[in-house]
Formats: C-alpha cells, structure tokens, sequence
C-alpha cells in the first residue's frame, strides 16, 4: 500500500503550479518579479519540463537541429554526447569556433583535449550540474578528466560501434542499459542521455515507457510518501503519473497550464521530486534528508530563449516567437 505525506506531498504540486506559472508569466512578457513565492524568488529552480530549460534548449536548437543535415545518425549522437559531457554552452561554442562543426571525421582527441586544456586555464569547462568524476581504471594514464572522457567516447562509442547499438535499440530501457554499461556513465548520466538522444528523430522512444529516479528525486520521494511497501522510486514517480490530476484537485492546482498542450512526462515527473527536495529544504526542514540547504541562488539574466523542441512532438506551431522572454540561466542541480 502507498501511503503519502500529504503536508509534503502538496509541495510536489504547488512547485509544479507555481513554477509553471512562472514560466508563462516569462514566456508572456509579464514583468518581473514572476511569483509570490519567496522560495522560489530567491533559489534557483530547474523548469517543470526538463526541455524547457536553457541548457536542453541549446542541446535540441543548436546541437541536434542546427546545421546538421549533412551529418550522419552516429554524428548526430556524438555531437549531443559531447555536448552533454561538458553539459555547458560556452565550452560547446569554443570547440566549434576552434575545430568547426564536431562529427565523426573530425573527432580528434589530441586537437579537442589540447583546446580544452588551454580554456580550463582560464574559465571552467564543465558545467557544475552534473557530478561528472571521469575516474575509471581503464583510464588512470591520462592525467586530466576531460582527456580521460574524449578518449572514453572515442574507444567505446566510436570504435566499439556503440552508437551504432544505440540507434538500433529496441527501447529507452536498452538505450539506457548501453549507457549504464559505458566507463563513467553511471545510472544517472544513462538515463539523462538516453532522454538528449531521443530528443532527435533517430532515436523514438515514448518519454513514458521508461524512467529511472536520480539522487536528487530519491530524496524527494522519501520526503514525499511514508509508506511505499515493494515499490520501487520508478514505480512511485509512475503512481504520481497516473493520479495527477486527482492530486491537483485533492490540493487545489487543478488549473496546471501543461507545456503547449504536451502533460509532463516520467522525466520531468522525476527531476519534478529533485526540486521539490530542494523547496522543502527550506519549506520544511525538519525532513532531514540528507542535503539541508539550497546552494544556488536565483540571479535575474537578460540571456533569451526562443523555444524549439523536437518537432516530432508536433508543439512548435503553438509557440508564438515574438513572445521571447528574459530567462534566468538554469541549471540543472542534483544536491
């Protein structure tokens, strides 16, 4: 029997709500500030959709979508992996001004380490979002991790053709076995990749056919259900699928305004149970559960999005473009 922490469990929906509302208010051009909500005025909190924020914005625009049509299906997948090692824009922008567009033929580990090795010097490389540890003992030669990385995707991806294994997976859960299996590639970073790959239109895979609960989420679920018998995280993230709209009624957010039509998927679902643990650290901190505070503060930017998501999910026709808002640079944090 599932049982919730119903003084917990409506935080999941007001984030959901109030977080949402934020976006339209931006998306409308409403001045800022965008909420009432003094948590969420303060902290930095990732999008309800996981597609809408900066970094995965970037990833399907300009990554996957732009200036791609000469590239190949393992190209495609390459750029994206590169892209989501570093997972941060200014060093993607660096290694094309200095190499060009990155594809197969022009992956050259020696050139890219070099490159990267000089910018580190000066200005950090990865993004702080993901814990990226690059240790593995096939791999202690090299001294630096995103040597260590470069070589990785060339050994593993290219010459062991797992690229190839990807773009013939049978399903999300397969792509994300591939992944897990890889050298630093743990059960998160699988599950994150797996979801930037099926956002091009090589890979097909229903978002809702497969979900795998990160740190962050974990903590969240614990904070939000007492009693959850043989169920699994994955299975507690589906069971909040399946009653969304009756716990947006129980809680008074029946009038959630989804993403253009499109309801959030497993994966916003789950990166949903990582915000909610970091606003109920504030909220309530007398469930203590591991982390206790919120590290990154929220900070206004004058950066802009015109949003674009993959047009296999037949949502961009509804955006209107002239309606670009300022967007606060949003990275996703597991802490």
């Amino acid at each position: 029997m599932i049982e919730i922490r119903e003084e917990a469990f409506k935080y999941y929906f007001h984030f959901m709500q109030k977080r949402m509302d934020i976006f339209w208010k931006r998306y409308e051009g409403s001045p800022y500030p965008w909420t009432d909500d003094p948590i969420l005025k303060e902290h930095k909190f990732t999008n309800v959709y996981r597609s809408s924020d900066r970094v995965s914005q970037y990833l399907i625009s300009n990554v996957i979508y732009n200036n791609t049509k000469h590239c190949s299906e393992d190209d495609i997948l390459l750029r994206i992996l590169v892209f989501k090692v570093f997972n941060k824009i200014e060093t993607w922008e660096y290694l094309i001004e200095n190499i060009g567009e990155i594809t197969i033929n022009n992956f050259n580990v020696a050139q890219i380490s070099k490159l990267l090795s000089e910018r580190i010097v000066k200005k950090p490389i990865f993004s702080s979002a993901y814990l990226m540890t690059g240790c593995h003992q096939d791999f202690l030669e090299y001294s630096s991790k995103h040597e260590r990385w470069l070589i990785m995707i060339e050994r593993e991806f290219i010459r062991k053709k797992l690229f190839k294994k990807i773009i013939h997976a049978k399903s999300l859960e397969n792509i994300f076995n591939i992944l897990s299996n890889c050298p630093f590639i743990g059960d998160f970073l699988a599950y994150q990749y797996a979801i930037d790959f099926n956002y091009s239109d090589i890979i097909n895979f229903d978002e809702n056919s497969f979900v795998k609960a990160g740190i962050g989420a974990i903590r969240g679920i614990k904070k939000c259900f007492i009693n959850t018998g043989d169920y699994t995280n994955e299975d507690l993230i589906r069971y909040t699928q399946d009653n969304l709209e009756k716990y947006r009624e129980k809680f008074g957010y029946a009038n959630f305004k989804n993403l253009f039509g499109r309801e959030p998927t497993l994966i916003d679902l789950q990166n949903c149970f990582c915000e909610t643990d970091k606003y109920l650290r504030v909220k309530m901190p007398e469930l203590n559960i591991g982390n206790t505070r919120i590290k990154q503060k929220y900070k206004k930017s004058s950066s802009n999005i015109n949003y674009f998501f993959p047009p296999k999910w037949s949502i961009n026709d509804k955006i209107e473009k002239k309606c670009i808002q300022q967007n606060m640079t949003e990275l996703t944090l597991f802490w």
